[in-house]
């Protein structure tokens, strides 16, 4: 995994450098916006990038890079103005720190993108997880396998946690036109059993008496 660090502070580049080195990342270093054209390369998996850097903002700079290759970035900054970090969100970064940090925390911060990217985008409520590019659910570490339909169910459900769907909702979602040709227990009979395939985890669905369905912790 290679991490790309632009951060204008040598000695906090120097450090980020060490430290991620140090816990078995490649880097590549830039201390300036027309540094980090310079840097960038097709196997970086990960930008740290300072805002505040001596010709230009880190988020325009973040805009143009992905341009030419879209990488997640976890944005650095003196500053902790509310506007900054939206507007970070807003162009799609992962992760926002405010310095001074803990070079630990941001390990672990960067562990998790570096994960979540490579096993690709997952929902989780409580200890299950769910992968949708895979197709996968994991309760812990034990896959569950489901049906295509209660998995698509599950997969509702863990997208719209803590909200209820009726028996209409789930219908035209899960099964689309086929819902007017399907009969009326069709959807509590897969409830009951993805909820029997989850074990213990089925109290994470809950029957609302009268509305329909909500998954929670």
């Amino acid at each position: 995994m290679t991490i790309g660090i632009i951060e204008d502070d040598r000695l906090l580049n120097q450090a980020l450098n060490k430290f991620l080195t140090d816990n078995g990342y490649d880097t590549v270093c830039a201390h300036s916006g027309k540094d980090a054209f310079a840097a960038a390369a097709d196997h970086l998996d990960l930008w740290l990038i300072d805002i505040g850097l001596p010709d230009g903002n880190g988020l325009d700079l973040y805009r143009e890079l992905t341009a030419v290759r879209k990488v997640p970035a976890v944005f650095l900054t003196a500053r902790d103005e509310e506007r900054d970090m939206l507007r970070a969100f807003d162009m799609g970064a992962e992760d926002y720190v405010v310095k001074p940090f803990s070079m630990k925390v941001l390990l672990k911060r960067i562990e998790r993108i570096l994960k979540t990217n490579r096993e690709g985008r997952m929902l989780t409520c409580g200890d299950i997880t769910l992968y949708p590019e895979k197709k996968q659910v994991l309760s812990g570490d034990e896959e569950i396998a489901l049906t295509a339909k209660e998995y698509q169910l599950l997969e509702l459900f863990m997208e719209n946690q803590d909200q209820v769907l009726t028996k209409e909702n789930i219908l035209d979602r899960i099964w689309g036109i086929d819902g007017a040709f399907i009969e009326e227990n069709t959807v509590s009979v897969t409830i009951s059993r993805l909820k029997k395939k989850l074990g213990e985890r089925q109290s994470y669905i809950k029957n609302v008496f009268g509305l329909g369905y909500r998954m929670g912790e």
